[in-house]
């Protein structure tokens, strides 16, 4: 059982060592409380490992009640452009968790939520880090992807994936992320989350710069679209077009590009910061083009949507075009909203 002795664990736990010895062979079963208690405190091991509950145990199932619950709130809140609430939400969640599953809890309700919690956790840090600190969104949505691969769930390994594979993307490692995104394409069954997965390996190609994967993936994505209509906040006709101007302009047509930001959306944008995403965009298309007023007010637009929904990326974006733009006084007030924006704290 332990690695010592039948007497000397027999006299440890003041049993008789021929008790032991038919315990370990499997002839008799310690099923009574008092005593699998007797051997959790004894040997150390957490009680939930003998199958037995402690009141710790009884509060922390209701907690798990709630659980679903908070993250589906957490999704909300972010959906809505209130990713920092969505964090303070979840942090607690994940934190308890993390501290059940180090205990060696790993009874398959835990790890299922606890997958869905990181991974919503990592998309909501994805929203409020910085460009430099995106990592530690990427962290987390591939640490829930090793708890989805043990679970074999197909579903919910689809749904990581595509979120750990934006998560990369968004920390600079395009390539990583268009594999990632094209393993989800795999276990995805819904048209709406093929639709979703799409979009995203879309826009981790063009940024690898990857046209032919591009069109290939965005043309699929706008079938599907068509066919099935939105899915989320993700595959929308905002977000098609904003993807579109990105991906042109990544991929070297510039002209294909300028064209369409030069055409205003005609939907309404499906998130907050799907505004300031599309803006951002925008904004670097048209001044790429050679159209300064044009770019200036997108980006200015861009900008009171990032700092009022806290998108810090999206500010750098927004302090690198203006610099290539030679647009001093924006990139001066990009600055400072950036330093507001780090200055504030964050749950690692």
């Amino acid at each position: 059982m332990t690695g010592t002795s039948q007497a000397t664990l027999a006299e440890y736990l003041g049993y008789d060592p021929s008790y032991i010895s038919l315990l370990e062979r499997g002839r008799r079963r310690l099923a009574d409380r008092a005593g699998l208690a007797h051997l959790s405190r004894s040997l150390a091991v957490p009680p939930h490992a003998l199958g037995i509950s402690t009141e710790d145990d009884a509060d922390f199932r209701a907690a798990l009640q709630f659980g679903d619950s908070t993250i589906r709130l957490a999704d909300i809140a972010r959906q809505a452009g209130r990713a920092t609430e969505a964090v303070e939400e979840l942090w607690p969640l994940v934190a308890r968790l993390e501290a059940r599953l180090a205990e060696g809890c790993v009874d398959a309700s835990i790890v299922y939520l606890l997958a869905r919690a990181r991974t919503t956790l990592g998309v909501c840090l994805g929203h409020i880090l910085a460009e430099e600190q995106q990592y530690v969104a990427a962290r987390w949505t591939g640490k829930a992807l090793v708890l989805a691969e043990q679970l074999e769930g197909a579903e919910l390994q689809g749904r990581v994936l595509r979120m750990h594979g934006n998560e990369l993307r968004k920390a600079g490692r395009s390539r990583a992320a268009t594999a990632r995104l094209t393993q989800a394409l795999h276990l995805t069954r819904t048209p709406g989350e093929r639709g979703q997965a799409l979009l995203l390996l879309a826009r981790a190609a063009g940024e690898y710069g990857d046209a032919n994967a591009f069109d290939a993936a965005i043309s699929e994505a706008q079938h599907t679209a068509d066919q099935e209509g939105a899915s989320g906040i993700l595959l929308t006709d905002f977000t098609l077009r904003e993807a579109r101007i990105r991906g042109f302009a990544a991929t070297g047509r510039a002209d294909r590009a300028t064209r369409l930001a030069q055409q205003a959306p005609q939907e309404e944008p499906p998130a907050p910061q799907w505004s300031a995403i599309e803006r951002a965009t925008t904004g670097q298309a048209l001044l790429g083009a050679g159209d300064v007023a044009g770019g200036e007010e997108a980006l200015t637009e861009a900008l009171l949507v990032a700092e009022r929904h806290r998108l810090p990326h999206q500010v750098q974006r927004i302090v690198r075009t203006a610099e290539e733009g030679r647009l001093l006084e924006l990139g001066d007030r990009a600055r400072a909203i950036l330093r507001k924006l780090r200055a504030l704290p964050i749950p690692r």
